[in-house]
């Protein structure tokens, strides 16, 4: 992939936050708002081909494919998905939707973004959305859909930094994407915010947000969970007890050192909420930096069936409920009150912009 469209695409996106227009507010994990079925939609084709991590990752493929099949339930329109096995079905599975004549194709995930845009361009009456993409100048018919989880992942940081008990945190990704180093950048910062506020020198070992050196994946195979757990085994290694693990269903790897440490190790999840997309691992996971992908599919699709869609990035913010901190759940009785008003407050300060979180 082009460097200038891998660094500055997902810039543009964050630029374009101030004038995109979002979904409809929803409280994060809500019900997709319904549309009801149309004469249209029972004629509408929706598509989606999914990175190679596949609907069942319990992470972003597995939110988008639910903003699909709310399509179908909700607006009445047909659907059709493909999912992607390696890397280099990518090409063959979206030329597939482009022949099976869908009206607008969603790809999910950053790896699909010289695909859909090289296939939008060959096929300018088809409307595509991806997921986790944006581009400095799109084509018409393409529609980024990025959230901006370094808001919500400072969040995290802040209060990964208030229960740790070794005094390092630490953080992994399946790929130095910047849809991944984001979600980074912002727990560093929020560790940092801590630091300065509580006069602490908690330390994050797995990233390094001013060199950009990090840890991730080896081959930046997402799916590779043992790959995963070698990583967050390592992170341990180096005194880390709350993980932050960016790396689509190689999350799980973080998840199993929680569990396997007796109680000495919690990690938190991403792109869902963890308490329900893995739920025998809820005992270990503090909370989660979500995104409100179903949501923004859902949209995106119904736009296009309603002739009303366009090129114009979406941005999810804490503000707008596209990018979110999940509920405490069973954690809820070890996090003080203290430090859950904190988070409530730097919510407030970082959607009105009076804290600025840098990605």
């Amino acid at each position: 992939m082009k460097k200038s469209l891998i660094g500055s695409g997902l810039a543009a996106a964050v630029l374009l936050a101030g004038c995109a227009t979002p979904p409809p507010a929803a409280t994060p994990g809500a019900t997709t708002p319904g549309g009801g079925a149309t004469a249209a939609g029972s004629n509408f084709l929706a598509c989606m081909v999914s990175d190679e991590g596949g609907f069942d990752d319990k992470s972003f493929n597995e939110t988008s494919y639910k903003g699909l099949k709310d399509a179908e339930s909700k607006l009445g329109v047909k659907t059709k998905e493909l999912q992607s096995q390696t890397t280099s079905d990518y090409a063959k599975n979206v030329q597939a939707m482009v022949d099976a004549k869908c009206d607008i194709i969603v790809t999910v995930g950053f790896a699909l973004g010289d695909t859909t845009a090289a296939s939008a361009k060959a096929n300018p009456e088809t409307d595509y959305a991806i997921v986790d993409f944006a581009y400095d100048a799109p084509e018409k018919n393409v529609k980024g859909l990025t959230f901006n989880t370094a808001e919500p992942a400072f969040l995290a940081g802040y209060l990964a930094a208030s229960i740790t008990k070794t005094g390092t945190v630490g953080t992994y990704g399946g790929a130095p994407y910047p849809t991944v180093t984001i979600f980074m950048d912002g727990y560093q910062q929020g560790v940092e915010y801590y630091n300065k506020a509580k006069g602490k020198s908690v330390k994050v070992v797995g990233y390094d947000r001013a060199t950009k050196n990090g840890t991730y994946i080896p081959g930046n195979k997402f799916s590779d969970v043992a790959g995963g757990k070698q990583l967050a085994t390592n992170l341990v290694a180096q005194g880390a007890d709350v993980i932050l693990p960016v790396a689509g269903p190689a999350s799980e790897g973080g998840l199993q050192v929680a569990q396997e440490s007796n109680g000495n190790v919690s990690s938190m999840w991403v792109d869902s909420d963890g308490f329900t997309a893995m739920p025998k691992y809820k005992a270990v996971i503090p909370t989660s930096v979500a995104k409100a992908m179903d949501l923004a599919v859902f949209t995106a699709i119904k736009d296009s069936l309603d002739k009303k869609f366009t090129n114009e990035a979406y941005v999810g913010t804490l503000k707008n409920d596209g990018a979110y901190l999940a509920p405490f759940h069973d954690w809820d009785s070890k996090i003080s009150a203290e430090t859950k008003a904190e988070i409530e407050k730097l919510k407030a300060d970082i959607e009105s912009g009076t804290i600025k979180v840098e990605s």
